[in-house]
C-alpha cells in the first residue's frame, strides 16, 4: 500500500455514514421515547430516592458498617481476579514462564492467595457475610 492510499478518506466514508445515521437514530429514539412515553409526575415519583432507603431525616446520619465491609470485600476479590487471571493465562502457555522464574512466580502467587483467604477468614469471623 502506497502512503497516499493511507490517507484516503473516501475508503472511510461507508463507516461515517454509518457512524452519522446511527447517531441521528438514537437521538430520533430518545425525543420519541421522550414526547410518546408516558410522563405522569407524582409527589412519590419525585421524592429522591437513595440506596434502597427513602430519605428521611438528617443526610449525615450514620450508616452501618455493614455497607463498607461489603465495599472492600468487593474490592478484594475483584483485584483478586485481576492479578490472578492473567497469571495464570501466562504460566500455564507453553513458553509463557521462564524456567528460571517459575518457582518464585509460583510462591508470590500462592503468598498473595493465602493473604487473600486471611482477608476472607477475617470477615468471616467479624460476621460480614451474615445478614441481618
Amino acid at each position: 500500500m502506497s502512503p497516499e492510499a493511507a490517507f484516503d478518506l473516501s475508503v472511510y466514508y461507508p463507516i461515517f455514514i454509518f457512524l452519522g445515521l446511527l447517531i441521528a437514530f438514537c437521538i430520533g429514539v430518545m425525543i420519541a421515547a421522550h414526547t410518546i412515553g408516558p410522563g405522569r409526575r407524582s409527589a412519590v415519583k419525585l421524592m429522591p430516592y437513595e440506596s434502597g432507603m427513602d430519605p428521611i431525616g438528617d443526610a449525615r446520619q450514620r450508616f452501618d458498617i455493614k455497607f463498607y465491609l461489603v465495599a472492600i470485600m468487593f474490592l478484594v476479590f475483584d483485584v483478586e481476579l485481576l492479578f490472578l487471571y492473567p497469571w495464570a493465562v501466562v504460566a500455564y502457555r507453553e513458553g509463557g514462564i521462564p524456567e528460571v522464574l517459575q518457582g518464585p512466580v509460583f510462591w508470590s502467587v500462592l503468598t498473595f492467595i493465602a493473604l487473600l483467604l486471611v482477608a476472607y477468614i477475617y470477615d468471616w469471623r467479624k460476621g460480614v457475610f451474615k445478614w441481618r
